[in-house]
């Protein structure tokens, strides 16, 4: 058997850094042939099957479930025969077909970095100090290029055993160590990483590397910032002496007692993150209204009796109401260009609609919308939902919309303000239906009742805009027999 052959975690693209290990396909022993699925990760944009481009036997997987990893970290060992690595090699070079996004099994050169001769002084030799840039190429590749520069050699090293280099070998601590004393910075290549350490004021210098070449991965230092909390819990309890009890002290340290802290990873931290830019970049104002419902609704129950075949629900209906609406208001079908001063109005509509999941809430896109009928959006948004509730929504399914539409009415609540999704214009809110009286035909009556929010950026339009296309919504599910004059 020769050498295991190590394939790490690709660029998944999307400017994607990193992804965390949500199911391994494989087990330690398992044969694997190459593209096999072997795991499935998430990232802050979607579930993403991982094809392995090795075939032989697996021995080792290098991470657990839950365990988040850099692009370019060890994620499963793999031992081959030597046909099954020549076959390998023969199919690596032809290429195999199964393109992951960012990255594909038909190789691409390394880009050649420029390396300093070392220089002698006397009988001593100088050796140049290792770069701290890794990233050294780009169309990464599992066979080269999302190896370290230090790793790049055959499976099989052909030089003796004792002729091989020992510092691959030693703990990640003694590396650390033996670069702390030339003097070396923290190793770190993700931005994210040095902007984490930063928030939680961690010294990177006093956190122990975990990653390929003694670099500082997320994950060392959320272990820093866990340590730390654990030692603040664990110091003696200080008294507040200015709220006192029988001349006894409060307790303070008890604040800490039953708390839980789940870190911000992949879909949710995306979420946080989107959302946390919307609110500072952009002023937005809601305003809403309470409509009838009861013949829009009428109208889903015949096409169900009528045509169940085409399965047209509440919400395909409200997503052709809109397009309807962006197509008389374009103002609302539009973003900002902070960085140009410009708003930018689109021709097409891509209407993105709130999907709740075991992940937390992501907001497929529907690419296209006004070009389709009721019964392809109706056909769209159950594709896209079923995608998005068995975590396979791929990336691009997940960005590119111009407006959204929420029914937020299936948590049981009657009205929202809701966050626009950044970077669109404005978001559509539909509340649950439930019977209240209300005036119709003159009389008092029990009808189906819902009420419409509409959240904008004030920088697109004006009350007036907004109010009208909100009207014009509320006016089609009151009567949706005004759709028909546009068919």
């Amino acid at each position: 058997m020769t050498a295991g052959q190590v394939f790490r975690l690709p660029d998944l693209g999307e400017g994607l850094t990193e992804a965390e290990i949500l199911d391994w396909k494989v087990s330690v022993g398992d044969t694997v042939e190459i593209d096999q699925i072997v795991v499935e990760v998430e990232t802050a944009k979607a579930a993403v099957e991982v094809p392995v481009p090795y075939a032989g036997t697996v021995l080792a997987l290098h991470a657990e479930p839950g365990a988040v990893l850099s692009v370019g970290a060890p994620l499963i060992e793999v031992a081959a025969e030597n046909p099954a690595a020549a076959r390998y090699r023969e199919e690596e070079r032809a290429g195999s077909g199964n393109v992951l996004i960012g990255y594909g099994t038909t190789p691409t050169p390394p880009r050649r970095r420029r390396t300093r001769r070392p220089t002698t002084n006397g009988n001593a030799t100088t050796a140049p100090r290792p770069t701290a840039d890794l990233t050294t190429t780009t169309n990464l590749t599992p066979a080269t290029n999302l190896r370290p520069a230090a790793d790049r050699r055959p499976a099989t090293d052909p030089r003796p055993a004792d002729l091989r280099p020992a510092a691959e070998s030693r703990p990640v601590t003694e590396v650390r160590r033996r670069e702390a004393a030339g003097g070396m910075a923290p190793r770190v290549i993700s931005p994210l990483v040095r902007r984490i350490a930063r928030e939680h004021g961690i010294d990177l210098d006093e956190v122990t590397p975990t990653g390929p070449r003694a670099v500082i991965l997320r994950r060392d230092v959320d272990r820093a910032i866990t340590d730390r909390a654990r030692a603040t819990a664990g110091r003696a309890p200080v008294a507040d002496r200015s709220q006192t009890t029988a001349g006894r002290g409060t307790d303070r340290s008890q604040d800490m007692v039953g708390q839980e802290r789940v870190p911000l990873r992949g879909v949710r931290r995306a979420v946080a993150e989107k959302l946390s830019r919307s609110r500072a970049e952009i002023p937005d104002a809601t305003t809403w209204v309470d409509v009838d419902a009861t013949e829009l609704l009428a109208a889903r129950d015949a096409l169900r009796r009528d045509r169940p075949d085409l399965g047209i629900g509440l919400l395909a209906l409200l997503a052709r109401i809109c397009v309807d609406g962006l197509r008389r208001f374009p103002e609302l079908n539009s973003t900002v260009d902070v960085t140009r001063s410009e708003i930018v109005r689109y021709e097409h509509v891509n209407l993105g609609f709130a999907a709740q999941t075991d992940r937390g809430l992501v907001v497929p896109v529907v690419r296209g919308a006004h070009r389709m009928t009721t019964a392809e959006l109706a056909a769209e948004l159950t594709r896209l939902t079923g995608l998005a509730r068995t975590g396979k929504l791929p990336p691009e399914a997940l960005t590119g919309g111009t407006f959204t539409l929420n029914n937020y009415g299936v948590f049981g609540v009657d009205g929202s303000t809701p966050i626009i999704n950044h970077p669109e214009a404005a978001l559509l809110g539909v509340g649950r239906v439930i019977d209240r009286p209300w005036v119709h035909g003159g009389a008092v009556v029990p009808r189906k009742i819902t009420q419409l929010s509409l959240t904008f950026d004030h920088r697109v339009c004006d009350g007036g805009a907004a109010g009208g296309f909100l009207r014009h919504v509320a006016d089609l599910v009151e009567n949706p027999a005004i759709l028909l004059a546009h068919v």
